[in-house]
């Protein structure tokens, strides 16, 4: 093999290498740099309210009870449950959040099921079923926008993202981080797919302006 021939192989395999290591950066495999809200100056919100009396804040107890129930690995499969809440190792996205509130002193299978039945007309629910419903997307849209606080959907505005805030997209769900990527935009807590390298990714910038359809706080 000559000389040329060689160095061009190397360059190609280089070229490859390269390649997948972007490729797995992008996927989120290769873990991305995590910075904290100190980096960027900004103060860590802090609810004023404290639901189940546990000594942490309801935006700080609903970020830990995220990481809490993440950290079991629950399997990615959609199920039904008689109970509402899986108790069987797998989960969704929107068990996540349920998750999340309930580690918090918020029962969301009470909370939807009552809204509905206060307003069903808010609701695109045909017959209502308190084991599910708490479990769809677009019921948690209705749900947050009725009752929390609505907040920007824009996440380059940085600084109105804090951990423990809740993200709805328009067939996703999950939990803000208080992990920033370079650019300030926080790192995003969820469960979208059995494939998943990390609960914790960094991928918010990933989203459209028309993918974000709601961001909320417990208030």
């Amino acid at each position: 093999m000559n000389q040329k021939k060689h160095i061009s192989l190397i360059l190609a395999f280089t070229a490859l290498i390269i390649i997948i290591l972007g490729l797995f950066y992008g996927l989120n495999i290769i873990p991305h740099r995590a910075y904290s809200d100190a980096d960027f100056g900004i103060e860590p919100y802090l609810s004023q309210v404290d639901q189940d009396g546990d000594g942490l804040d309801d935006q700080t107890d609903i970020l830990v009870s995220a990481r809490g129930y993440l950290a079991t690995n629950p399997v990615y499969q959609s199920r039904y449950y008689a109970g509402g809440y899986p108790d069987d190792g797998y989960g969704v996205c929107t068990d996540v959040v349920a998750q999340a509130l309930m580690g918090a002193g918020y029962d969301l299978m009470e909370l939807v099921d009552q809204d509905i039945h206060d307003s069903p007309e808010s609701y695109d629910v045909d017959i209502p079923d308190k084991n599910i419903d708490f479990r769809r997307v677009e019921n948690l849209q209705v749900y947050f926008r009725r009752h929390a606080q609505i907040l920007s959907t824009n996440p380059r505005q940085f600084t109105e993202w804090h951990g423990g805030d809740i993200v709805v997209f328009r067939d996703h769900i999950g939990i803000v981080s208080d992990h920033r990527n370079k650019n300030g935009v926080p790192f995003l807590i969820h469960h979208y797919s059995p494939l998943q390298a990390t609960y914790e990714e960094d991928v918010l910038e990933s989203y459209s302006a028309e993918d974000i359809i709601g961001h909320y706080r417990i208030s």
